[in-house]
């Protein structure tokens, strides 16, 4: 099978572009399943209700979520409510929503998306090891699931990295977020998993991480904010990686994903 995950959508522009460019890309690739981060998706912070039924009616099947999970508040209770919205796994015990969801393809393949976030300079949560592996045993790939996808929602390489051999073999793909730069380590590793320790954000890419330059670079120079972080809103790149699978759900291939806005285009061959 085929699946295309995007990274971190912040703001307007990008949500745009992913809703605009997804229903052709899901034609034209081919894709059985699409996963987007959309975490930053509402202003930079958080994801809304509308956001996501946007999302999900232009061909998204799961949304993703990370560290801004609850920055809107309805996402607390909308979770409840809608299983293609997921949060990380570790959070405590009686988190409001899920950590992982299976979803039928566009195929009828089953796929299980898991999505988790790193301690390393990140809020100090459970084990998100521990909760991966529960997670890759009560639902393993080849037998309950067709393919996995893990969504790792972290700030050091080295964590993301150490996830992705941790799941060899156990998941079709490891992929990182939330330091919405890509990084160009698209590799399959020994054991048939597709990994990239980040897949970039979806989002103006004239801009710091995302947001408009000006406060950013005011707060590292002064020290002192002078105002609120606002979402640059210049067209977009898209950003994450694009994924085939063998039959028994490990990655043939994986490849970058680069289209539109200021970074170089990188496009799989399909």
């Amino acid at each position: 099978m085929r699946f295309l995950f995007l990274g971190d959508i912040v703001g307007r522009s990008a949500r745009e572009a992913v809703v605009s460019t997804v229903p052709r890309l899901r034609n034209e690739w081919k894709l059985d399943f699409v996963v987007v981060n959309g975490e930053n998706a509402a202003g930079g912070f958080g994801i809304t209700a509308p956001i996501c039924d946007e999302l999900f009616d232009a061909g998204v099947d799961v949304v993703t979520l990370g560290n801004h999970a609850w920055d809107q508040r309805e996402a607390l209770t909308h979770i409840e409510r809608e299983n293609r919205l997921v949060r990380p796994i570790n959070f405590p015990y009686g988190t409001p929503g899920r950590g992982q969801t299976l979803i039928e393809a566009a195929n009828g393949a089953r796929v299980l998306v898991i999505n988790a976030m790193g301690r390393v300079f990140m809020d100090p949560l459970d084990d998100p090891f521990a909760a991966i592996d529960q997670a890759l045993t009560e639902t393993p790939l080849g037998d309950i699931a067709d393919a996995v996808i893990v969504d790792f929602h972290g700030e050091a390489t080295s964590e993301k990295m150490a996830m992705g051999h941790f799941c060899d073999g156990r998941a079709s793909l490891v992929v990182g977020t939330h330091s919405h730069i890509p990084t160009a380590d698209a590799q399959v590793l020994p054991g048939g998993t597709a990994y990239q320790t980040d897949a970039g954000m979806c989002g103006d890419y004239d801009s710091v991480i995302g947001m408009e330059k000006d406060e950013p670079v005011n707060r590292f120079v002064t020290k002192m904010p002078r105002g609120r972080f606002t979402p640059a809103l210049g067209p977009a790149t898209l950003c994450g990686v694009f994924v085939e699978t063998e039959a028994d759900g490990l990655a043939r291939r994986v490849e970058p994903v680069r289209l539109g806005g200021r970074l170089i285009k990188a496009l799989p061959q399909v």
